[in-house]
């Protein structure tokens, strides 16, 4: 098998994040529920957006942010999601490909607008997301290129890309030739909300070993799970799970195989600005490590590592160079 020319190659919802500060007071005034992701329509994107107060444009998506932390730490990194041609689709591609990311998507032509999440950061960190989809929904099978996927070390899919038909082929197809190529495949769960919808669906991925590395938070696996208790979660992921990476906030992570457990102990932080990310980045870290071939418990503090960078300022991109963090924290390029 020839040596891997991506290291991850991640695939998932093309968004825009649009994101503002915002008091408790304004998500109770619109009813919200603190912490949730729920999909709008376009009139509701736009109504939203008149209500926010001043916000910050970026180029978002699950996979997105990872594929942008993947190459942030100096890995070669791909993206495969759908935008639309228009001014936020060329804000997309721009800022995706700034940051070092291949992005060999086609442009829907006369589709729907490109997606846009509406996030709102409250004082404490946590972010609140209403997501127009748009032109994501438009991902196929033909947009998956099977050099590019045979070519990836790991191809990482997003849980939220679960929901369309036509995006869902798609996500099989590319499992498909990742494994006939002898490559890993990744899934992350994206949401306590997404996996409610998709359980069964997520857990035949997982027996079928369609899937070889699942990543999720805390609520995550409980949800996966049907569980309150922690631990009967972890029980389960570890007898359903080749691997499997749970996050665990201040608490750091967990990583969990058949034979092996790996506590690693959050990386400390001043001030946690916004949540937005956290959990992409850490995924970013952890496949590059696995890239590189490092243990289980490096990999899992590498992506400690990129996490804490990102949950320090507004937005789920890295502002400093991911690279130079890791070799001052002593990881090897």
């Amino acid at each position: 098998m020839t040596a891997p020319a991506i290291d991850a190659l991640c695939i998932g919802n093309a968004i825009v994040d649009i994101l503002a500060h915002a008091e408790d007071d304004f998500l109770a005034g619109e009813g919200l529920v603190k912490g949730s992701m729920r999909l709008i329509d376009e009139a509701e994107a736009g109504r939203l957006y008149a209500a926010m107060g001043p916000t910050v444009e970026v180029s978002g998506g699950c996979a997105g942010n990872t594929a942008a932390g993947v190459a942030s730490l100096g890995a070669q990194a791909a993206f495969i999601g759908k935008i639309a041609s228009d001014a936020l689709g060329r804000t997309f591609r721009h800022d995706i490909t700034a940051a070092g990311v291949a992005f060999p998507t086609a442009c829907l032509e006369g589709g729907p607008a490109t997606a846009r999440s509406m996030i709102l950061v409250t004082p404490d960190g946590e972010r609140t997301m209403n997501t127009f989809l748009g032109a994501c929904q438009e991902l196929t099978p033909a947009d998956i290129d099977g050099a590019v996927v045979a070519s990836a070390a790991t191809t990482y899919l997003e849980g939220y890309l679960w929901d369309p038909p036509k995006a869902k082929d798609a996500f099989r197809k590319a499992a498909t030739l990742a494994h006939a190529a002898g490559r890993r495949v990744a899934l992350t769960l994206s949401d306590s909300f997404c996996v409610d919808r998709f359980r069964d669906e997520f857990l035949g991925l997982i027996r079928d070993r369609s899937v070889d590395l699942v990543f999720a938070n805390e609520g995550e696996i409980r949800s996966l799970y049907q569980t309150a208790d922690f631990d009967t979660a972890v029980a389960a992921a570890r007898a359903d799970c080749r691997l499997c990476a749970i996050t665990m906030g201040e608490r750091g992570s967990l990583v969990v195989t058949h034979r092996e457990t790996h506590h690693v102990p959050a990386r400390p932080i001043d001030r946690i600005v916004d949540l937005t990310g956290a959990g992409d980045l850490y995924a970013a870290g952890f496949l590059t490590g696995l890239a590189r071939d490092f243990p289980l418990a490096k990999c899992a503090r590498l992506g400690g590592l990129c996490a804490a960078e990102v949950i320090g300022h507004l937005g789920a991109r890295p502002e400093a160079r991911l690279v130079d963090l890791a070799a001052e924290a002593g990881f090897a390029a």
